[in-house]
């Protein structure tokens, strides 16, 4: 807590990034796995390029959220299960 004092960071304000970046976190996984349903279904070539793209931007977009969350100082809120 004294690093988020010095920094000018509240811990009120550092649980509610927190938990921001965990809803984010969350979303990002609904999302590639949303990509990877799609692409089961598909049948079209210009739809399974889609899906494919899409499937790698969720999956993009789920290492660079990891990556902002490894980087925070402190404790995180407890993690709920999801279930997908």
């Amino acid at each position: 807590m004294v690093l988020l004092e010095q920094r000018g960071i509240s811990a009120a304000d550092d649980l509610q990034a927190k938990e921001s970046l965990m809803s984010e976190i969350r979303d990002a996984l609904l999302q590639r796995e949303s990509a990877r349903r799609y692409f089961d279904c598909v049948k079209e070539f210009d739809q399974i390029d889609y899906a494919i793209y899409a499937i790698i931007a969720a999956e993009k977009r789920y290492a660079m959220l990891l990556g902002k969350a490894k980087k925070m100082v402190g404790e995180w809120p407890e993690w709920r299960r999801m279930e997908l």
